[in-house]
């Protein structure tokens, strides 16, 4: 296949106008070689890597805490539909009994080619702080233990990628030492301070979940988890950029003091993300969702409506420049969960996953694997 016409988005963070060619499910280098002479004209358009969203619970009405393949499924083609390629279903903090039944999922999905990959799983929880609780249910909080992650991923055929943790909480700290080699460990859902942070990171935690939201506030006598995370040159920083979550000027300022680099943007969405405002769930508990906000009965703000497409978008009508916006939804979040030797850019030898846009965004075509939607 041949995408021809097309401004294509490079490593850069310029587009260039140029062919771009597809050898089964690959970039090639040259048209030399190919079977397939199919020519795609994406004039006037511009063409992007396909999106990585690393933090997302469900979509389409189902949720990864369903623990049910065709529910999964769902969510799957929904993301791919919507120009995610790439995708890590999101548990939550439920019993092991629940994990142990959701996490096999992942290994009976029957894929098609309209559904977004599985990258991995994050697993935001059970080891977090009771006082940053958020929408996780504190009934089923516990203290970080290897043998109950061993368990859940050996449950997922070894495909947890990324752990969420609270780094004060007691065996934290020695749980980030031994297994920062076997999984990305995210701090999030804390009460951390500024110097425990900066231990946490010291001794292998290399990802934030969700900045700013279930963590202390920046202070200027206690920059805590966000201090930390700032000034660290090595974690990679979730921020979900729904308009909700994060005030608009937040997560610009938050672009431009991280850096284009570390920026991972995410949606958080949960089940009711392309649906109707009404009455949900997210791990067990019922969520109202009203004008896109999604939340508990007691106020707190329970995951997002927003697909990480509409999330980049969003992004750069807060202001965040139009080529940090999509390497925080492609490169970056590959890079956080190391899956960047393959997806996340449109380098010859990486999967053929991209995305066609008009200038305004507007999506037109996605492809996954070399097969357009």
């Amino acid at each position: 296949m041949i995408v021809k016409n097309g401004y294509v988005f490079t490593e850069t963070g310029n587009f260039e106008q140029k062919e771009l060619y597809i050898l089964g499910d690959r970039i090639v280098d040259s048209k030399e070689d190919l079977t397939d002479q199919t020519v795609i004209d994406a004039r006037g358009c511009k063409i992007i890597p396909g999106l990585v969203d690393v933090h997302s619970h469900g979509a389409a009405g189902c949720d990864f805490g369903d623990a049910k393949k065709e529910h999964l499924e769902k969510i799957l083609k929904y993301e791919g539909t919507h120009g995610i390629t790439s995708y890590c279903p999101t548990s939550m903090t439920v019993s092991k009994e629940e994990l142990l039944a959701i996490f096999p999922t992942v290994t009976q999905v029957e894929r098609t080619a309209d559904m977004a990959k599985i990258a991995g799983i994050h697993m935001e929880g059970p080891f977090v702080a009771p006082a940053k609780k958020g929408a996780q249910n504190e009934k089923y909080i516990k203290q970080a233990e290897e043998a109950f992650f061993e368990e859940c991923n050996r449950a997922s055929g070894g495909m947890i990628k990324v752990l969420t943790l609270a780094p004060e909480e007691e065996g934290a700290m020695e749980f980030i030492r031994k297994m920062h080699d076997r999984v990305n460990i995210s701090l999030g859902h804390t009460c951390a301070d500024y110097e425990t942070s900066k231990e946490a990171f010291a001794s292998g935690a290399n990802h934030v979940t969700h900045l700013f939201n279930a963590m202390n506030p920046l202070g200027h006598r206690a920059p805590g988890l966000i201090g930390a995370a700032v000034e660290d040159t090595h974690c990679m920083v979730e921020i979900i950029s729904d308009g909700m979550h994060v005030h608009p000027a937040v997560v610009q300022m938050m672009f431009k003091a991280i850096g284009a680099e570390r920026m991972v943007l995410i949606s958080d969405s949960l089940s009711a993300t392309g649906l109707e405002d009404g009455m949900y769930e997210l791990g067990g508990q019922p969520v109202i969702v009203k004008d896109r906000k999604a939340t508990l009965k007691d106020g707190t703000i329970a995951g997002s409506t927003t697909n990480l497409y509409d999330c980049m978008c969003r992004a750069m009508s807060f202001g965040v420049e139009e080529s940090e916006a999509i390497f925080a939804a492609t490169r970056n979040p590959a890079r956080s969960i190391g899956i960047d030797d393959e997806v996340g850019s449109l380098e010859s030898g990486k999967k053929a996953d991209f995305l066609i846009v008009d200038q305004q965004y507007n999506l037109k075509k996605v492809c996954i694997d070399g097969v357009l939607l």
